[in-house]
Order: structure tokens, then sequence, then C-alpha cells
């Protein structure tokens, strides 16, 4: 990461600028917040499982013939990808009760759900 421009870091990712126009380098943080960024930890590997996941994910999107802004996985912890406007839209999936969720719900965190909630953030 030296001599890199810093474009943006948020809470999962930091990006930079990428080795040619209109590209980014993407980089997954270890980093986990919850409750609004009250609770932060340090996850070891998180990134690197983020980073596998994303790959698999728009490589299959991009396989079923709808573009994304995926090139291609640079290291464990690295994307490169297309520099394009994004939507803000984050979506939540979750299999067991916890932060936020299970004090919305007033349960236990740990609780196995029954099925997935998916929870969508605009």
């Amino acid at each position: 990461m030296k001599n890199r421009r810093r474009i943006y870091e948020g809470k999962a990712k930091i990006l930079y600028e990428g080795p040619e126009p209109g590209t980014l380098i993407q980089f997954f943080k270890d980093d986990a917040t919850a409750f609004n960024k009250k609770k932060h930890e340090v996850v070891d590997g998180k990134g690197v499982l983020n980073n596998r996941i994303s790959e698999h994910i728009f490589n299959h999107l991009n396989r079923m013939g709808i573009p994304t802004h995926f090139i291609r996985r640079l290291n464990m912890r690295e994307q490169l990808i297309k520099e394009v406007e994004i939507i803000p839209l984050e979506v939540v999936v979750r299999n067991v009760a916890a932060g936020s969720l299970a004090k919305r719900l007033g349960i236990e965190e740990g609780t196995v759900l029954p099925r997935s909630i998916i929870e969508f953030y605009y």
C-alpha cells in the first residue's frame, strides 16, 4: 500500500487510486463494527474472507451477463475494480441474532433464527 493515493476509507474497505485511469484498488479490512460503529473489533482474516466472497459473487454475476465493477482479485486482500458511481445500498443477511437485530427484536444474542433475515439499507 506504499505510495498509493487513498481515495476513500469506510468501515470494511479502503479504496486506492488504481494503476490505470478509471481503475481503483479495493483493500478489504479486518475491522468489524456494530451498533453504528459504537462497537469495534479486529477479526483476523475477515478481510481475506470478504475478498474471496466478493470475488465469487461478482464472477458469478459477470458469467450471468450482469456487468459489475470487478476486474480481478490481485491478492488475498485486494481487488482491481472499475471506478464507478456507487449505489449506496447495503444488504445485510442475518442467520443468528446479534447486534442491532437482537436489540430491536428483544431476543438474546446468539439465537439461531428460524430463517434468514435480509435487510436493505439505503
